[in-house]
This record gives C-alpha cells, sequence and structure tokens, in this order.
C-alpha cells in the first residue's frame, strides 16, 4: 500500500464513521516505532506506521485511523482532543476506534534499567533508565558521590 491509497482509505472512513471529511494529508512513516498513528496539531496531518499494517493488518490499522481521526475532527471542532478529555473518550468509543496499539515484538526492553549508580560514601544504588551526569548530583542520602555502571544483561 503506498500514500496514495492510504489517503482515500483515510478520506473513505472519515466519511463512513464520523460523516465529515478529511481535508488534510495522510502517509506513512516507517520511522514510528513504539506508536501506530500520529496527528499533528499545526498542519492537521496524520501519520500512520506501516510496520503495524504488515505485523497486524488493516482492520488494526483502521482502529488506528479512526483514533488519529477522533483527534482531527475534535481539535477542528475546538473539543477536547486530547486522550484525557471526555469528548474524546466519547467519540473514540462511538466509532470503535482503539485507544492503544497492537506492541511490536522486539520493541521493548527486557531490562527496565540501563545504569546502575553506587555511592561512594554509604553504598546504596540506584537504578536509572537514563545516563545521569554524576559530577552535577550526590547521593540523596549522605550526600557521597555517585559513581555510574551499566547494568549487565542477563539474556
Amino acid at each position: 500500500m503506498d500514500n496514495a491509497q492510504l489517503q482515500a482509505w483515510v478520506e473513505r472512513v472519515s466519511l463512513e464513521s464520523f460523516r465529515r471529511p478529511f481535508l488534510h494529508k495522510a502517509t506513512f512513516n516507517s520511522r514510528l516505532r513504539s506508536t501506530g498513528g500520529r496527528y499533528f496539531l499545526r498542519s492537521h496531518n496524520i501519520e500512520i506506521s506501516p510496520k503495524q499494517l504488515e505485523m497486524f493488518g488493516s482492520e488494526e490499522v483502521e482502529k488506528i485511523i479512526k483514533h488519529e481521526l477522533c483527534h482531527y475532527h475534535l481539535h477542528l471542532m475546538r473539543k477536547g482532543y486530547q486522550h484525557r478529555d471526555a469528548d474524546f473518550k466519547q467519540l473514540l468509543a462511538q466509532v470503535g476506534g482503539s485507544r492503544f496499539c497492537q506492541a511490536m515484538p522486539g520493541t521493548k526492553r527486557k531490562e527496565p534499567y540501563r545504569y546502575k549508580l553506587v555511592c561512594s560514601g554509604c553504598g546504596t544504588e540506584f537504578m536509572r533508565k537514563r545516563k545521569v551526569d554524576v559530577k552535577k548530583y550526590g547521593c540523596g542520602r549522605c550526600r557521597g558521590k555517585l559513581v555510574q555502571s551499566l547494568v549487565e544483561s542477563q539474556g
């Protein structure tokens, strides 16, 4: 499927499910990994992950399209278009869109923490997902110096 076919698909879903036209651009973006699609507030364009179509099929992608069209139509109508808004939740349930997309296999990291900080003063260990500047921060218990190391993977 190419971008022209996706554009026609999004326009059709918009008319059938929302009874409103989709007047902007819908494209595939192969760089999307942790999300099925996204809606841009400024340009009103929609991007869809082609990997979702490959892995889970057209039925799942149609739910993603409906999710993004909920953002699109509510934003243009100046209603609550964010995930937490009641308008969004109500419209999403009404059209049958998905709240979350399917997780791509192999995208989730096995170990939740990559870095271990050890206090040279009291020996307290702190686990972190992101790298920390140890010159800038100290131990929260004794204010000792921190030593950072990578966590060994158990796989």
